[in-house]
Order: structure tokens, then C-alpha cells, then sequence
């Protein structure tokens, strides 16, 4: 991995399906409609000043987001926020920078 690089694919963890899970209502405002499912199903991250981390979620049907979420370092408070939100992706679409 480069220095600020994406890391490989991973498959989603617990630990990742609880940070989409605490996402869930920005995505939501972001996107203006509601989602039934909200599954992440595979993440990438990139060590900046805290972590992002870039999570495909299955949202229904052949429906999915990438979150790009946001950890704060503890000295500044910790805590996550989302950064940004990619709509209309499918399952085959690769988790990219944005």
C-alpha cells in the first residue's frame, strides 16, 4: 500500500457493519430516500489524519452506495462522520477514491 493509498478489499466485519449502521441516517438525508436494507459488504481504508473508510452497502435489489466515512483521531474528539456518498452502484463496481 502506498503512504495515503487505498489498503486491498476486505470483506465487511462486524466492526464495519456497526460503522454503516451508525451512518445509516446521513446516507439516508444524503440521499433523500430511505433504505429497508443497508448491508456493507465489503470495505477499503486509507490512513490520512484519522482513517477513512470506503464501505460498499448493499441497499436492495441489485442496489449499492459506497460511504466514505470519516475517523476522527482520538485527540481530536474520535468519533465518525460521513464524508461522502456514491449512489447508483452495483455490486460489481470497484471502491475507488472520492
Amino acid at each position: 500500500m502506498l503512504c495515503g493509498g487505498l489498503a486491498a478489499e476486505n470483506p465487511a466485519d462486524d466492526a464495519i457493519q456497526k460503522i454503516c449502521e451508525s451512518m445509516k441516517p446521513h446516507a439516508e438525508s444524503k440521499a433523500g430516500k430511505s433504505y429497508d436494507v443497508f448491508n456493507a459488504k465489503s470495505y477499503k481504508t486509507q490512513v490520512v489524519a484519522g482513517k477513512n473508510y470506503f464501505i460498499k452497502v448493499h441497499v436492495g435489489g441489485d442496489d449499492h452506495v459506497h460511504l466514505r466515512v470519516y475517523e476522527k483521531l482520538p485527540c481530536y474528539g474520535g468519533g465518525l462522520e460521513l464524508s461522502n456518498m456514491q449512489q447508483s452502484k452495483s455490486h460489481h463496481d470497484p471502491i475507488e477514491y472520492f
